[in-house]
Protein backbone atom coordinates (compact mmCIF):
# COMPACT_ATOMS: atom_id res chain seq x y z
CA UNK A 1 0.00 0.00 0.00
CA UNK A 2 1.37 3.39 -0.99
CA UNK A 3 2.01 5.91 1.79
CA UNK A 4 1.49 8.78 -0.61
CA UNK A 5 -2.04 10.06 -0.96
CA UNK A 6 -2.75 11.25 -4.47
CA UNK A 7 -5.69 13.38 -5.51
CA UNK A 8 -6.43 15.38 -8.61
CA UNK A 9 -7.02 19.13 -8.24
CA UNK A 10 -7.85 21.25 -11.27
CA UNK A 11 -6.42 18.65 -13.59
CA UNK A 12 -3.14 18.34 -11.67
CA UNK A 13 -2.06 15.42 -9.56
CA UNK A 14 -1.42 16.50 -5.96
CA UNK A 15 0.43 14.26 -3.52
CA UNK A 16 0.10 14.58 0.23
CA UNK A 17 1.26 12.79 3.35
CA UNK A 18 -1.11 11.01 5.71
CA UNK A 19 -3.29 13.14 7.98
CA UNK A 20 -1.63 11.67 11.11
CA UNK A 21 1.83 12.53 9.74
CA UNK A 22 0.72 16.07 8.93
CA UNK A 23 -0.75 16.49 12.42
CA UNK A 24 2.46 15.25 14.02
CA UNK A 25 4.58 17.68 11.99
CA UNK A 26 2.22 20.54 12.78
CA UNK A 27 2.33 19.78 16.51
CA UNK A 28 6.12 19.52 16.58
CA UNK A 29 6.46 22.73 14.58
CA UNK A 30 4.14 24.49 17.03
CA UNK A 31 6.26 23.22 19.97
CA UNK A 32 9.41 24.39 18.22
CA UNK A 33 7.91 27.84 17.61
CA UNK A 34 6.84 28.08 21.27
CA UNK A 35 10.36 27.14 22.39
CA UNK A 36 11.81 29.86 20.12
CA UNK A 37 9.33 32.40 21.51
CA UNK A 38 10.28 31.43 25.06
CA UNK A 39 13.97 31.80 24.20
CA UNK A 40 13.25 35.28 22.87
CA UNK A 41 11.44 36.25 26.07
CA UNK A 42 14.28 34.86 28.19
CA UNK A 43 16.86 36.73 26.12
CA UNK A 44 14.91 39.95 26.64
CA UNK A 45 14.71 39.29 30.38
CA UNK A 46 18.45 38.58 30.41
CA UNK A 47 19.13 42.05 28.98
CA UNK A 48 16.80 43.65 31.54
CA UNK A 49 18.55 41.86 34.42
CA UNK A 50 21.95 42.81 33.00
CA UNK A 51 20.92 46.47 32.80
CA UNK A 52 19.57 46.33 36.35
CA UNK A 53 22.81 44.76 37.56
CA UNK A 54 24.83 47.52 35.89
CA UNK A 55 22.66 50.20 37.53
CA UNK A 56 22.96 48.64 40.98
CA UNK A 57 26.72 48.32 40.54
CA UNK A 58 26.92 51.99 39.58
CA UNK A 59 24.91 53.00 42.66
CA UNK A 60 27.08 50.79 44.88
CA UNK A 61 30.25 52.36 43.46
CA UNK A 62 28.84 55.84 44.21
CA UNK A 63 28.09 54.87 47.82
CA UNK A 64 31.54 53.33 48.22
CA UNK A 65 33.09 56.57 46.95
CA UNK A 66 31.07 58.67 49.45
CA UNK A 67 32.00 56.35 52.32
CA UNK A 68 35.67 56.45 51.33
CA UNK A 69 35.57 60.28 51.29
CA UNK A 70 34.06 60.30 54.79
CA UNK A 71 35.91 57.38 56.46
CA UNK A 72 38.94 56.76 54.24
CA UNK A 73 39.73 53.31 52.93
CA UNK A 74 37.89 50.80 55.09
CA UNK A 75 36.56 47.26 55.13
CA UNK A 76 32.92 47.12 56.19
CA UNK A 77 31.25 44.14 57.85
CA UNK A 78 27.96 44.08 55.94
CA UNK A 79 26.13 42.20 58.70
CA UNK A 80 26.95 44.66 61.50
CA UNK A 81 28.12 47.89 59.87
CA UNK A 82 31.39 47.77 61.80
CA UNK A 83 34.48 48.70 59.88
CA UNK A 84 38.23 48.44 60.07
CA UNK A 85 40.76 50.72 58.46
CA UNK A 86 42.71 49.42 55.52
CA UNK A 87 46.37 49.85 56.26
CA UNK A 88 48.36 51.22 53.37
CA UNK A 89 51.55 49.39 52.56
CA UNK A 90 54.60 51.57 52.19
CA UNK A 91 55.88 51.64 48.64
CA UNK A 92 59.54 50.58 48.62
Amino acid sequence: MSKVKTIEVEGKEVKSIKQEELKEIQELTAKQNEALRTLGVLESQKFQVHDSFKEVTKELDEIKKKLEEEYGQINIDLSSGEYTDIEKEDAK
